[in-house]
């Protein structure tokens, strides 16, 4: 039997000494000293009455953030696109229509997925950053009739906010759910689910929420709830078909999967700083973050890309100035301030930068203190 030696240098790696930087980008953002503290709590078993405990507080702090009363809510061991994937593979059937409202990044992922699940897909089509009018979202969905509809809330990829209580109501008048992808807004502007109408919205822990990514949290409308519990085909994926995350999480705890008992942890207490501030105060610290952002952006010269009445609080785009290179322009903060901000991509490469100002950042001083730092560096770039 041979044995396989490794070099003693293979043994000899650094300690975990992580840069210090400053996310201003659109996730992940920075996170609250509680939360880390909290994933150093120590671990108990994922079916252990403790940690049955702590799932069952995060479902009712949840309904908080998404405004769900009525609703169900369970959180998705995995990202935002976990959330994303259980929504498309629980109310997504072969076959079913499908009508997507397609203006980003984020909806040609929701299309992909749909067509993987084997639906019949029809889109909506408009330039990323633009969005739908109740009209156009009215005549689209009457005109297709879809079982499905989905929309994306706050555009990662644009900074573009779409309302959606014209889309829910055209929905149901045929009716068909709706997916609501939430995974910008959450925590950082309000969603409104029960009054806007939603049926099914997931959303990530690591942007409006100020949490380490890892956990999807979702909300299920009665109306979607009582659609699941007809279905008479099991969903693609067992992993994530809801029935069984629901059962496991709030009525027998049978196992299904080892949850991330840490994370659950993390998503708790992110959840309990968001209480003691007051949803809504913390709403009104965004917005007015994004107004004296904006206003500082304008100062500067630089124009934003999505117009005033659609823009997302804790997200926005700025048009790149004519000659300027944005990665370098990036590559300048990270380098000499730790300041991380995002570029653009698909149509919207090299024409915007992605500035996230949301969770603790989201205060007058760390809004002027990235101002003076953006300002240096597209100086440094003439």
């Amino acid at each position: 039997m041979n044995v396989i030696e490794h070099p003693a240098s293979a043994l000899h790696f650094p300690a975990l000494q992580p840069p210090k930087r400053y996310l201003f980008g659109p996730g992940p953002t920075m996170v609250d000293p509680r939360v880390y503290a909290a994933l150093s709590k120590p671990i108990v078993g994922h079916l252990d009455a403790y940690f049955i405990q702590i799932m069952s507080d995060v479902q009712q702090l949840v309904k908080m953030v998404y405004g769900a009363n009525e609703a169900s809510t369970l959180v998705i061991s995995g990202t935002g696109s976990a959330g994303m994937e259980a929504a498309i593979s629980n109310f997504v059937e072969p076959g079913s229509k499908f009508a997507v409202f397609a203006n980003g990044y984020f909806s040609d992922r929701l299309t992909e997925m749909a067509k993987r699940h084997g639906a019949n897909i029809v889109r909506f089509e408009k330039a990323w950053g633009e969005v739908y009018s109740d009209a156009e979202a009215r005549d689209f969905i009457r005109r297709e009739k879809p079982q499905v509809v989905a929309f994306v809330h706050a555009e990662t990829s644009t900074g573009a906010l779409q309302q959606g209580k014209a889309i829910c109501d055209a929905a149901h008048e045929v009716g068909a759910l709706v997916i609501g992808d939430c995974v910008t807004s959450l925590g950082g502007i309000p969603v409104n689910f029960d009054e806007t109408g939603i049926d099914v919205a997931y959303s990530c822990t690591q942007k409006g929420l100020s949490c380490p990514p890892g956990l999807s949290p979702m909300a299920i409308s009665e109306r979607a709830t009582t659609w699941l519990r007809g279905r008479t085909t099991p969903p693609r994926s067992w992993y994530l078909d809801l029935k069984l995350i629901h059962d496991y999480s709030t009525v027998s705890h049978r196992y299904h999967h080892t949850a991330p008992i840490s994370m659950f942890y993390a998503l708790r207490e992110a959840l309990m700083v968001i209480a003691e501030e007051g949803i809504e105060n913390r709403w009104e610290r965004h917005r007015r973050a994004n107004r004296s952002f904006v206003n500082g952006i304008e100062a500067i010269g630089l124009k934003m890309h999505v117009p005033a009445e659609h823009r997302i609080a804790n997200l926005s785009t700025v048009k790149v100035p004519e000659g300027v290179d944005e990665a370098k322009v990036r590559k300048q903060l990270l380098e000499g301030s730790g300041i991380e901000i995002a570029g653009g991509f698909g149509p919207l490469a090299g024409k915007v930068f992605r500035i996230g100002i949301m969770g603790p950042l989201a205060t007058e001083e760390n809004v002027q203190f990235f101002l003076k730092e953006f300002k240096k560096a597209l100086g440094v770039q003439g």
